[in-house]
């Protein structure tokens, strides 16, 4: 009979060490952005950043054979000449000052490497010649509430060289109501279907949005969001999925309350703040978020769709 242990250890991925500072000198000489090692591995921009400054010196093997293809080359460059060591496990977080003023002082620079939302996976579009052109995710809080404002970003990275405009197409889930944008909407509104016409240019495009959950949306049940991104060179026109977050759940939570635990806490409300700033004019709430996190929590009234403060 085969020794568990040897079959555990035989199926276990193969994991290898990797060089995060020769990553991050490949990357940043070749031009090429986190946000583009990311799509190509097909993990958070948080990820490749932890990679570059060693805070995880091992890795699994496909994924380090994703990072140097995305760079461009050989596995062997980014690897560590000696054996790998065991995973360094993740610091314990420093405990939060007890006044205002200093809680919100580590979390403004905590909040400054991320907006709200982290992305779980980009689809991008190619080239011909197989070269990354556009990289486009979207991103949408885990939770939100009928009758409710729910906030929605796609962002869109394209390299210098791609230059021309694209299309992006967002479908919203069915009985939900678009509210406004920034940017404003290409032509109507359909009843499941949004566009934005992007024109040319080398920056990084940010397309926010705010919808109006039904107020008789079910308890419980997933909002599905789908879409996609088009872009046009001459007779060639290449469309490829919008990647990261396509679904939440309806379940009486404020998008704000990124754990669901029924309160907005210091670790949720700079990220919250940034977004509503960012977001300006599209409809968010901030005064009954600043409420929630200065009181005990909130609860759900399903009868007359509100959040109720608890103090």
């Amino acid at each position: 009979m085969e020794n568990p242990a040897e079959k555990s250890e035989r199926s276990a991925p193969p994991i290898v060490a990797i060089d995060g500072t020769a990553i991050k000198r490949i990357r940043e000489a070749k031009k090429l952005t986190q946000l583009y090692v990311a799509s190509v591995v097909g993990v958070t921009t948080d990820t490749i950043s932890r990679w570059e400054n060693n805070r995880y010196p091992t890795i699994k093997r496909d994924n380090a054979e994703k990072v140097a293809t995305a760079l461009e080359v050989p596995l062997e460059e980014i690897l560590r000449q000696e054996e790998p060591a065991p995973p360094e496990p993740e610091p314990e977080a420093a405990p939060l000052p007890s006044t205002r003023r200093q809680r919100l002082a580590p979390l403004v620079l905590a909040a400054g490497l991320g907006t709200l939302l982290a992305a779980l996976l980009v689809v991008i579009v190619f080239s011909r010649r197989g070269a990354v052109e556009l990289a486009a995710i979207r991103t949408l809080p885990l939770f939100g509430a009928p009758g409710q404002l729910v906030p929605v970003q796609v962002k869109v990275e394209r390299r210098a060289a791609t230059g021309g405009g694209f299309i992006v197409k967002e479908r919203i889930p069915a009985g939900w109501r678009f509210v406004s944008s920034n940017p404003p909407v290409t032509g109507e509104v359909g009843e499941r279907e949004v566009k934005w016409l992007v024109p040319g240019g080398a920056e990084p495009v940010t397309i926010s949005y705010t919808l109006l959950a039904p107020r008789e949306f079910p308890l419980g049940q997933q909002a599905e969001f789908g879409g996609e991104i088009v872009l046009a060179n001459g007779n060639a026109t290449r469309r490829g999925t919008i990647g990261g977050m396509g679904r939440l759940t309806v379940n009486g939570r404020h998008w704000a309350d990124t754990n669901g635990d029924g309160k907005i806490d210091d670790n949720e409300i700079m990220p919250a703040y940034y977004l509503s700033e960012e977001m300006k004019g599209l409809g968010l709430d901030w005064k009954t978020i600043e409420t929630i996190w200065s009181s005990a929590g909130y609860t759900w009234n399903e009868k007359l769709k509100i959040f109720e403060v608890v103090k």
